[in-house]
Order: structure tokens, then sequence, then C-alpha cells
């Protein structure tokens, strides 16, 4: 898409067109939110005031930067959302699908913008299209021009049919810009461009008194004053309008064109300018930061963190309590620091799963299903590199769900349900990790069906029919489907193995439960952050292992209890009435090391459920940089990474839910408890002590 303002300086371009990029899809994104918002309720007038604002954004930035194919297309739309916010039209579903599809073409228009060598024609026939569309909302029967015209053509066409045209003449404009118009990132050569879209400029001076002398000029600060004259079919809102980005930061004066003399206007004269005060400025700044630099802060942090254990167990050596206590307070000081920064990249869920309504809305429709979407819990904060590395998962598991999961009103009520299906998708934090939860009640997964298809593809002995959990997670095997017939959206299980791998490689894991009739509920829990994790570290013989510090409940004694290992490394024991599940960690992963005078359990919960790890060391509390594991050792089961310890030692981080599954693994009841088993009257339980660590408390 080429910028057709060759005078456009280019490194302004250059530098300041990603952040517009960036901005401008946010706010596509609010436009697509609004449009589904307000399908509830058309008449809501803050959210049509908001939609318009939106769009407006969006064209005036396009302006300033040139793109007047992204003006001259949005225009028609802005034109469309005015009627609607001033009451003079009424938003209909055909009208609104008419504008989700304007707006899909806006966001295409924007994407290219970053790319000179993007194609348009093939979407140039659907834009045209678009615009008589809209032309027939606003202003009845079109020529179909539009679109096609050139872009400079189209946006004077598109001003002079928006609003009252005033008579043929030239408005004079007096304009004087802030100081700090260059440092807040706009170029005032990049609006005189875009007014030149309006009109034709005459007669530009530049307001010498503006420019203090050479001695004490800064060059870092805008001294611009300028007068012209604009010919053109246009009103004062529109040259206002070119303004909006740096109104507050400019004095501006319009005289329409019956006032026109042959002297420039000059600003009036006006006291030294005060700063407006916007309410809740100085509360609600941003500064928007590369994700990557952000990145880099947050790997050197991991490496301060590794040095800063390093330093500690030095302090400890020389039993310098002068010294022990200076690290204490520098990995107190690092501590908070790393929580600062990893909050600093913590967003919200809910914009993810807000971006599902336009899914839902046309996938259901197609289908000829009526689907209502419910979001819970969408202000649970999650690393923003696992938010976007779930949104294609979570795309699948959507999709599926409508397209097998759900049926048509006349199913539905033949079945005795509500005509109208119910998706819900919800978040919440439990235990350390972020449960997202994809719920609907639709007529569930036939267990039969799936079977049938397990003994064909050679999964399961032909008859043999395993627990109800495990039927289901044949589903997660490559390939596997039920469906009877291949359409774009795919039936309940094409794919799935993928998600679940995609959903692993974040350290993850994910489960299905499903009534026959009732409908499916899929979780997934994810780690809060990829980074750095607060952990509890044991040992076993001479290896290290690192458990999630949320995870671990509470540690118990373990006498005698290796005496009742069987050969496979698992036990169970009994806890406060409850069968505990246990799984020796030398027996499981062979560490070949001699048991321990006085072991003890570490007790885990992952999944609503608890179970046992027998350890030989407990050396509390532990600050872990997390670290991918080699390829050799990905597929090793229960472990999701590796760290390294203050002396150079490799610890492994346990995948808590992995090896939750390996501790049940073949247990199917409680095998007699034996005369040796342990007593648990006494038990010791990780608890916060004055230093911001954790230590172990009878």
């Amino acid at each position: 898409m080429a910028h057709p303002h060759d005078d456009i300086d280019q490194s302004f371009i250059a530098e300041a067109l990603p952040a517009f990029i960036s901005e401008a899809q946010e706010q596509i994104e609010r436009v697509e939110q609004l449009l589904l918002q307000l399908e509830d309720d058309p008449s809501d007038g803050e959210l049509l005031n908001a939609l318009f604002r939106c769009a407006h954004t969006v064209k005036g930035s396009a302006g300033v930067f040139g793109l007047d194919a992204v003006v001259a297309f949005t225009h028609h739309v802005e034109s469309l959302l005015d009627r609607l916010r001033e009451g003079r039209q009424q938003l209909t579903p055909e009208m609104s699908t008419l504008l989700l599809q304007c707006n899909d073409q806006i966001r295409t228009l924007v994407a290219a913008a970053s790319d000179l060598s993007a194609d348009l024609s093939a979407s140039e026939g659907l834009r045209q299209h678009l615009v008589r569309e809209l032309q027939r909302w606003t202003e009845g029967p079109a020529d179909g021009q539009g679109a096609s015209e050139s872009a400079a053509t189209a946006t004077a066409t598109a001003k002079a049919t928006s609003g009252r045209a005033v008579a043929s003449g030239a408005w004079r404009v007096g304009v004087r810009f802030g100081a700090d118009t260059f440092r807040n990132g706009m170029d005032p050569l990049a609006i005189l461009n875009y007014l030149s879209g309006l009109g034709e400029l005459q007669d530009v001076r530049l307001d010498a008194q503006a420019v203090p002398p050479l001695e004490t000029l800064d060059p870092e600060s805008c001294h611009l004053g300028l007068n012209f004259a604009l010919q053109g079919p246009t009103q004062a809102q529109a040259i206002e309008d070119a303004f909006s980005f740096v109104r507050e930061d400019c004095e501006l004066h319009i005289e329409p064109p019956t006032a026109v003399t042959p002297a420039a206007v000059t600003p009036p004269a006006s006291e030294p300018r005060k700063a407006k005060a916007r309410e809740g400025a100085e509360d609600g700044r941003f500064i928007r930061v590369q994700a990557d630099r952000l990145d880099a802060v947050i790997n050197l942090l991991g490496e301060l963190v590794v040095a800063s254990a390093g330093a500690s167990m030095l302090a400890r050596e020389t039993r310098q309590g002068t010294l022990i206590e200076a690290n204490g307070h520098m990995e107190r000081l690092i501590e908070e620091i790393r929580n600062g920064t990893l909050q600093l990249r913590m967003v919200p869920i809910g914009e993810t799963f807000s971006r599902f309504r336009r899914v839902v809305r046309d996938v259901a429709s197609d289908l000829h299903k009526d689907v209502v979407l419910e979001i819970q819990g969408g202000e649970t904060e999650l690393d923003k590199s696992m938010v976007e590395r779930i949104a294609d998962p979570l795309m699948h598991l959507v999709r599926n769900a409508l397209d097998h999961g759900l049926e048509t009103p006349e199913e539905r009520t033949a079945a005795g349900k509500p005509a109208q299906g119910q998706l819900t998708l919800s978040a919440c934090h439990e235990s350390g990790h972020v449960l997202i939860r994809i719920r609907d009640d639709g007529r569930g997964i036939a267990r039969e069906r799936v079977l049938k298809k397990a003994w064909e593809r050679g999964l399961l002995e032909p008859g043999v029919t395993p627990p109800d959990a495990d039927i289901l997670k044949l589903i997660f095997e490559p390939g596997f489907s039920t469906a009877e017939q291949i359409t774009n959206l795919s039936g309940r299980g094409v794919g799935m193995d993928v998600v679940r791998q995609n959903i692993e490689a974040l350290r993850g894991s994910v489960q299905i439960a499903s009534t026959p009739g009732e409908g499916t509920c899929i979780d997934i829990r994810l780690p809060l952050t990829l980074a750095i994790i607060d952990g509890f570290l044991i040992g076993v013989g001479d290896s290290r292992f690192i458990f999630p510090l949320e995870s671990v409940v509470e540690v118990i004694q373990g006498d005698g209890l290796a005496q009742t290992m069987r050969a496979d490394g698992r036990c169970c024991m009994e806890l406060r009435g409850q069968v505990l599940p246990v799984m020796s960690l030398n027996e499981v992963y062979g560490l070949d090391c001699a048991p321990a005078a006085r072991p003890s359990v570490v007790v885990i919960q992952s999944a609503g459920r608890l179970y046992g790890v027998l350890v030989d060391v407990l050396m509390g509390h532990h600050q872990t940089v997390i670290k991918p594991l080699s390829r050799m050792f990905r597929s090793l089961r229960g472990i999701s990474g590796s760290s390294i310890l203050g002396n150079g030692e490799v610890a492994l981080i346990f995948d808590v839910h992995a090896l939750g599954d390996l501790a049940a693994t073949e247990r199917r009841s409680r095998p007699p408890r034996s005369a040796g088993s342990p007593s648990l009257s006494t038990h010791l339980t990780p608890t916060p002590d004055e230093g911001g660590t954790h230590g172990l408390h009878r």
C-alpha cells in the first residue's frame, strides 16, 4: 500500500507508523465489541457515541499519515455512525452485520499500511460493494464510485457529502502549535497534508513572531505558527478534526468564507498557555513499550535472581552476620523488582474472551443455531505472552463447541431444552494457576461413538471398555474424530491433539468432562507466567527438584513409608481420614540412591486433588528462573522445565498436574494398610517468615 504524499517526512512515518497501527488495531477491536454489545441494546447512546469516536480516531490518525484509502473508506462508515448516534436511524441486525464487515475491511487496510507490497486489489470489489451498501443507508442509491476514486478525491467527495456544504470561498485558518508538539510524536506538516485533501491550501504564511531568537531557541520544541487559506467545500468541524490530536496543545482560529479579508488572520494574543488540567490525567497516564524490550529486561532480571542466589549462598558460608543481612536485604529488593516487572506483562484475559463474541455470532448464524456467549472472570490476569499463545487453542475449542456440541433450536426444543444454547467462557485463579473453562449445554460427547472409533483405529483392543475419564482422553489422540462429515469448522476432536500440544507447550494441562444430553466442559490450567516463579526446593539423593510454591499444601513426616512402596514406586497413606496417593521420585525416575533416614512427604494440590511426593531433603523457598528443557528431555513425564541454582547446579521443575497423573497411575483401590504405616500426628507446613521467604515450622 503506497503512501501518496511523498512530501511527508519519511523518518516520521518510519518511527510513528508502528504506533499508529497498534493503536488503530485496538480501536478496530473496540469497534467490533461495541457493535456486538449494541445488538442487545441498539439505542444505547453511550455505546453509539463510543463507537463513533473509535471510527473517527482511526480516520483522523490515518489522515495524519496520508493513508487516504483508510480515510476514504472509514469516512463512509463514520457517516452512518453519525446518523445512528444522532438518532436519525436505528441500528438493525442487517446494519450491524454490514458495519462488522466494514470493520474487517478497515482492519485489512490498516494492516496493509505497514506492507508496501500488499495487494489490495482482490478485496477492492468487496469494498466497493460495502460503500454502496453504506450509501444506501445514508444517501440512497449511489453510483459506486466511492471506494474506487483516488484517495484524495474520495476524501474530498466524502467531506462534501457529509453534513451541510458551505458556499464556495476560502476558509482562513490561524494556528500556533504548542511547544511539546514534536515530543508528543506529532508532525504539523502531516496535518497540512491532511488538510490538502479537504481542498486547496493557499497563501500559507509563517508567523515569524512565534519563533524566538536563535540564542534562546530550543531545537526540540515546536515554535511553529501558520496562517493559510483553505479553498474548498468543507465545514469548520472538518477543519477542527484535522487538529484533533494536537487540539489541547495548540491555539486554533478559524474564520468562515463569509468573513474573508485580504489580510492574514493572526491568532489572538494571549498569555502564556496553561496546560489544561484533565481529570485523572496524572493517574491514567500510559507509556507504550516494545514487547521485546520488556522481554530483555525480564531475561536480565532472571539472571540477576540466579546471581543473587549464588551471592546469598556464599554469604551464608562466610557466617558473617552483616554480609548475610545485606544479602537478605538485596534479595527482598530483587523480589519486589521481580514482582513489579512481571506485573507489567499481566493483562486481563477478558480482552481475548471478548474476541469470541464475533466468532459465536457469525458461526452460530452460519449453522442456523441460536447461541448466547457468557463471559465470566474476564478481569483475571495472565502473562501477555500466554494470552497470545492460548488464543488459537481457545478458538478451536469454541468453534468445535458451536459446530458439534450445541444443537439447533429444533433439536434442543425436542430434547426439552431452551431453544437458545449457552456457551460459557470463564477464568479464575486456582493454586497459582489460571483455570480457563469452556462449557456448553449441548448434546455432550457420545462415548459409544468414541469407543467404536478407538476400536477401529486400534487405539483399544476390540471389546475393551476403559473408565469414562479414559474414554474422553481418546479424543486427544492425533487425528481422532467422531464427526460424520468433515466441515470447515470440523467436528469435536479434529485437531484436539494439536490443542493439547499447544497447551502443554505452555506448561499447562487440559481436561475434558462430558455428560450425554447435558453438555461438555473443558478445563485448561496454565501457569501465571513463563519467566520466574516462587519455588519450593527439595532434594532426592544428589538430585534437586522444584515444586511451584503455590501448589505445596503442607509437608508431613514420612518415616517408614519407603517400606510400604510397591515396586512401581507408588503407595497410599491416610491423611486426616482421606486416602492420599504417594509416589517415590527415587523409584519412578530411577535415581538409584539410598533411602533417606527420615524422609518427608510433600503434599501437592493440583486440579482439585491431593497427592504426596516422598523426598529426602527439604530446602525451602527458592526464586526460580524457568529455563526450557532440551529436546532430549521434553518427553520426560512430570517435568516442565529446569532452573540453575546459585551454586551452578541444575534443578528440574515439576509439572504438578502431570506428576499427579503419575502418582495415580495404576491405582484403582487403596492397598491394605500395614502395621508399620507412619503416624501423621505431627506435620510440617510452609509458612512465610519475616524475611519474605518460607521456612518449615513444627
